[in-house]
């Protein structure tokens, strides 16, 4: 039995304690690196397992979300306890108020965007009178031609409607016409 005692390995503390005391034994002013920790902790316990780092990359980044250490410039160190609490970017969220056990829901919640005009009966029916069709087609009307501008105008021959070419679309297109490029002249050197 004394042989097995003394063949049996010491057992490690847990990372977060070796963490802990590289961190106050090293006790540097701006904090401790990941090597420097690691070098500490294999020179005191010589006896670690094969995925050492691994495993201490996973416990720093661990103890550095649940708020134990902090990291500044690639240094982990202990929070100042008299510090007070780092306060997130941005505004912070609205307290959530519970509502009492008792309280119905009347209805669902109100929709996005601006809520309809109140309808009262009288407007609604001079509305109708107003919109109903006075004859004439909606939008802008037709340009007509004066006598002057048809004057203006001779047309070169008269053709009967049945031989005209038909033309489908619009006279011209919409919109402003493209700029005309002038050609380039000949250069020539003599």
């Amino acid at each position: 039995m004394a042989t097995e005692e003394v063949n049996k390995p010491p057992t490690l503390p847990q990372y977060p304690e070796m963490i802990f005391a590289a961190i106050s034994a090293l006790d540097e002013k701006n904090g401790c690196n990941k090597s420097s920790i690691a070098k500490y902790i294999e020179s005191q316990y010589g006896d670690l397992p094969p995925g050492h780092t691994t495993l201490l990359s996973h416990h720093l980044n661990k103890l550095k979300d649940s708020g134990e250490l902090i990291l500044v410039k690639n240094n982990y160190m202990r929070p100042n306890p008299d510090a007070p609490p780092k306060r997130g970017r941005g505004r912070p969220p609205k307290p959530k108020t519970s509502m009492p056990e008792d309280a119905t829901v009347v209805g669902p919640p109100r929709p996005r965007g601006r809520p309809p005009k109140a309808k009262d009966p009288s407007l609604v029916a001079e509305k109708r009178k107003v919109s109903e069709p006075t004859g004439r087609p909606r939008g802008r009307p037709k340009k007509v031609r004066t006598d002057d501008e048809a004057e203006d105008q001779i047309p070169e021959a008269v053709v009967p409607a049945a031989l005209a070419p038909k033309v489908t679309g619009p006279p011209r297109p919409r919109g402003r016409p493209p700029k005309v490029k002038a050609p380039f002249g000949a250069v020539g050197f003599e």
